[in-house]
């Protein structure tokens, strides 16, 4: 199952103050409380994670309800976590320089990652190589809704990444055979935060 991270706050750095990698907030640690009490009774063996705080965060309390240990992998970072900014696009006017950026042209985040194909192309291996890892185990993996919205339309032979983001702490499953199919179980589950998406 995929997981994306609970709701994070604004980090907005100046220059040369290094990359934004907010934490979550109070309303973000709830979602992410939440997510675990409703997953903890699932036979999860392996917990897999973005490096970037939010991501980590959420993985926590699940990780700690099962024992379990949150394995970080580089390959599940945000689309744009080179940036010096993030703002929750709840938190985003028309007029911010992001939105602006996204209006003119949806793909232009993945510019400095040498564009959309190779990013796909490296999100899509990072899923082949943990499930290749645990045949024949469940994993939880938290990332991001970039990351999960390229994969799902990959996995669907759809162009366009944005348009199947999940919410906060939005559970999709997968599953994978052992004959390299990939199966869509669910997408989106939010019921279990459904007093908590704000």
């Amino acid at each position: 199952m995929i997981i994306r991270h609970g709701r994070p706050e604004r980090d907005e750095r100046a220059d040369g103050a290094g990359t934004a990698d907010p934490p979550l907030s109070d309303l973000g640690r709830r979602q992410a409380d939440a997510t675990a009490e409703f997953l903890s009774g699932e036979s999860i063996d392996r917990i897999f994670a973005s490096p970037m705080q939010r991501a980590r965060a959420t993985a926590a309390p699940l990780a700690a309800r099962l024992g379990l240990e949150v394995e970080l992998h580089d390959g599940l970072r945000e689309a744009d976590h080179y940036r010096t900014r993030y703002v929750p696009a709840e938190e985003m006017t028309m007029d911010d320089a992001i939105v602006q950026e996204f209006l003119g042209d949806k793909f232009a985040m993945f510019g400095p990652l040498g564009g959309f194909e190779p990013w796909r192309t490296s999100v899509v291996a990072t899923f082949d190589e943990i499930v290749d890892r645990n045949k024949g185990k469940r994993v939880a993996v938290y990332c991001h809704g970039m990351v999960m919205g390229t994969y799902l339309t990959a996995l669907i032979g759809h162009g366009d990444p944005f348009v199947l983001t999940p919410d906060y702490c939005g559970i999709v499953r997968v599953r994978a055979a052992t004959n390299g199919i990939r199966t869509i179980r669910s997408a989106n589950e939010t019921g279990h935060i459904r007093a908590l998406l704000g």
